[in-house]
């Protein structure tokens, strides 16, 4: 029991080294040298200096928005403000420009015929047809609506009277393409707790009440013409203001904060997102209705019903910021070193399957001893240099000859 117990002892403490094979063939050491380089250079260019794996990533940015339209049209003969064509009015990052606006004046409640042609009817049948229907301006009753017993009518609705008709020819308001937009943006990065603006802090008031974005002249002026927004998307104002669209303005932020702070700045880009819709013949464009409510000396409440057709933009913001850690360092650096006998492994596939002398190094690679091919060299030339000496034994651990350190010459 205690020779095993000794036995095991001994057999855990040694060190096994693997077999080299020198491989003189300028085929393969040439595709060695180009695996090892193609790993090299694909952690050099893209890992470490594109991707920046040594740093760290905080992509959870917080951010604020603020902004303000400034500018005056032409709406039905008459001049709009900002109070008038901007919702919501609190200056959020999502906000409408209402270049279109068809009013419906002195809406009370009560009964009167319906607008659309789908409820053109000649018989109170007819409109039973359209009863729960979502698609009119109230609630269908039941009853044809016409002047005579032989003339074409209109079914009629319960709701706020007289119905809207949203078919009538208004000229839009093109003046939208000389408006302005200002944006305010503060972003912070918590893990590295560093903040930023989207305009540099010595920027004056006159410099930015006079300047207007351009994205090489000017690319950190806060202030963006509706026209240019519009042309970087590859739009136009006389296709957008008729029946309305959506416009994205996204402000990114890329920051490697091993750098100085003052490099860490906003890049501005612009697309349109109702894009896929443009072509539709179906939910086209972009509109909403809003009301305003009033009161008659009586009590009795009525209205003023809009139905605007706008453009929407929708300010986003994205980004990240970087910066140098050991851990992230060390573990792309391991990756790399690992990576490299990818070169080594691929080589032997060749020389074990493809070359000429496959077979060759194959018997020079891999080396296989049996227990009988042991007992029967030490039974042929006991003294032989080519025999496996007493003290030479065959590891537990993966089949390897290891060698005793009495039997190693001095």
């Amino acid at each position: 029991m205690g020779s095993m117990v000794w036995g095991f002892i001994t057999d855990f403490f040694t060190y096994e080294t693997t077999k080299s094979v020198v491989v003189k063939s300028w085929s393969v050491g040439i595709i060695n040298r180009v695996v090892q380089l193609l790993i090299i250079t694909y952690f050099v260019g893209w890992v470490f200096i594109h991707e920046k794996a040594y740093q760290v990533t905080d992509t959870g940015i917080e951010s604020s928005v603020m902004t303000k339209v400034k500018g005056f049209g032409y709406q039905n003969n008459h001049v709009m403000d900002v109070a008038d064509y901007v919702l919501p009015p609190q200056g959020a990052g999502v906000f409408c420009i209402i270049t279109k606006v068809i009013v419906t004046e002195n809406q009370f409640q009560g009964r009167c015929s319906e607008t659309g042609k789908r409820f053109g009817c000649k018989t109170n049948e007819d409109c039973n047809k359209h009863l729960g229907s979502i698609l009119s301006n109230g609630i269908i009753t039941g009853v044809c609506l016409k002047s005579s017993n032989n003339s074409q009518g209109m079914c009629e609705i319960e709701g706020w009277c007289p119905a809207e008709n949203d078919s009538v020819i208004v000229t839009p308001m093109l003046d939208v393409n000389n408006f302005t937009i200002f944006i305010k943006n503060s972003i912070r990065f918590p893990l590295f707790n560093v903040t930023r603006g989207n305009f540099p802090s010595t920027m004056k008031a006159d410099e930015i009440k006079k300047c207007t974005y351009h994205p090489e002249k000017n690319p950190f002026c806060p202030i963006f013409r509706v026209g240019d927004v519009l042309n970087y998307t590859g739009q136009e104002i006389a296709n957008l203001a008729d029946k309305g669209g959506e416009i994205g303005i996204n402000i990114e932020w890329k920051c490697n904060l091993d750098l100085n702070i003052d490099y860490c700045e906003p890049k501005y880009s612009f697309t349109r997102l109702d894009e896929p819709f443009s072509k539709n013949a179906v939910s086209k464009g972009y509109n909403f209705r809003f009301a305003k409510y009033f009161k008659t000396q009586d009590g009795t409440e009525f209205r003023t019903l809009h139905k605007a057709y706008a453009i929407r933009f929708d300010v986003m913001v994205t980004g990240n910021a970087g910066k140098f850690d050991t851990i992230p360092t060390l573990i792309n650096l391991v990756a790399a070193f690992t990576s490299i006998g990818l070169g080594a492994v691929l080589c032997d596939l060749i020389l074990l399957n493809f070359l000429k002398g496959a077979a060759q190094y194959k018997a020079k690679k891999f080396e296989e001893v049996s227990d009988a091919q042991i007992e029967a060299s030490l039974a042929q030339s006991p003294g032989s240099p080519l025999s496996l000496k007493g003290g030479i034994k065959s590891s537990c651990d993966s089949g390897a000859i290891s060698l005793a350190a009495s039997d190693q010459q001095l």
